[in-house]
């Protein structure tokens, strides 16, 4: 059973398209830790399509955040460009690409985007989903 206890990660690559394999990684390694077996899975699909968005469609670095509380895990991708992210819109399971935000919406509980900053020094987007672990 997982603690009860709130915990945070963060970690910050490179654009690099092989940084996607290493946040899938890091983040299994991190549930593991904490007791979250059941999620692993879910969560690792989407960490991989937030963190792939933020490397294939941005030229700056990005980061992955995890956050535990109250029973609910946040799964988190900033990036530096302040653009919002092209909302999962009907018909996109068909496409090539495109689907992340597809597929984010079908396996979170909920999702959502911010803006980041109000200078150009700290401009950037945060796009999280959360996962109960129930």
């Amino acid at each position: 059973m997982p603690g009860n206890e709130p915990w945070e990660y963060s970690l910050h690559i490179p654009n690099d398209p092989r940084a996607v394999t290493v946040c899938r990684r890091t983040l299994r390694l991190i549930l593991t830790i904490h007791g979250l077996i059941r999620v692993v899975d879910t969560a690792e699909l989407l960490a991989a399509e937030l963190i792939g968005n933020a490397v294939r469609h941005t030229k700056g670095p990005a980061a992955l955040r995890l956050r535990w509380a109250g029973g609910v895990l946040r799964i988190g991708a900033w990036d530096a460009d302040p653009e919002p992210p092209d909302p999962p819109g009907a018909g996109e399971w068909a496409a090539e690409e495109g689907r992340g935000l597809v597929l984010v919406r079908a396996c979170a509980d909920g999702w959502g985007w911010y803006p980041l900053g109000t200078g150009d020094a700290d401009r950037g987007k945060y796009v999280w989903c959360d996962l109960g672990a129930a």
